[in-house]
């Protein structure tokens, strides 16, 4: 029986050894996808730079999905992404990035924090537009309404001034429209039905 028993510990120990060398080392693989980095982070990283460096850590996560430093790298990446569409106006793709990191951590701040802003800046409501004042510049009415989606805006350059138009959508159903003359609030309607008319008016 003592025979037995040093024979079975001695066999345990062999095989937690076997199966400590079988466990896979990705660490090779994760300095691989690493050196992107750099390029990617650069004060100069062009969109490619940080595309190839987005890639190859989504990829490795979906690889090695049990790879924590991995996960919390590209979550830092897509609510990064999601920061920048919901800056350009494009809340729907901002959207889908700040789910993706609540499924997977529900209570992250950023990410409902941006979620309940993008969600808030699909459509604008009458308070909000009744809010606006002549002379406010883009930078104001972005912080109340929001970046207008990409193609809802629109620019006449004359010799006396430049006017821009920017078109939202309003909770009711309706476009909405701000105007400036020189980057300056000069109007806004609740409803906008002729988009280019109105420019210059």
């Amino acid at each position: 029986m003592r025979v037995f028993a040093v024979v079975s510990g001695v066999f345990l120990l062999l095989a937690s050894g076997c199966a400590g060398d079988a466990q896979p080392d990705h660490q090779a693989e994760w300095r691989s996808v690493l050196q992107h980095k750099p390029a990617a982070t650069a004060s100069d990283a062009t969109p490619v730079h940080k595309q190839v460096y987005a890639d190859s850590v989504r990829a490795f996560v979906q690889k090695h999905p049990n790879h924590g430093r991995a996960r919390e790298v590209w979550e830092r990446l897509q609510l990064g992404f999601a920061d920048d569409l919901a800056a350009l106006g494009r809340y729907q793709d901002a959207i889908r990035y700040y789910r993706a990191v609540l499924a997977d951590h529900p209570d992250n701040e950023q990410a409902r924090r941006g979620l309940a802003l993008a969600a808030d800046r699909l459509a604008v409501t009458r308070e909000k537009l009744l809010g606006l004042e002549k002379g406010m510049s883009q930078r104001q009415v972005a912080s109340v309404l929001g970046r207008p989606m990409p193609g809802w805006l629109a620019e006449n350059r004359r010799p006396e001034a430049t006017f821009e138009a920017w078109y939202y959508r309003t909770t009711s159903g309706g476009v909405a429209a701000v105007y400036f003359r020189d980057g300056k609030v000069f109007a806004a309607e609740e409803s906008s039905q002729a988009r280019l008319g109105r420019l210059g008016s």
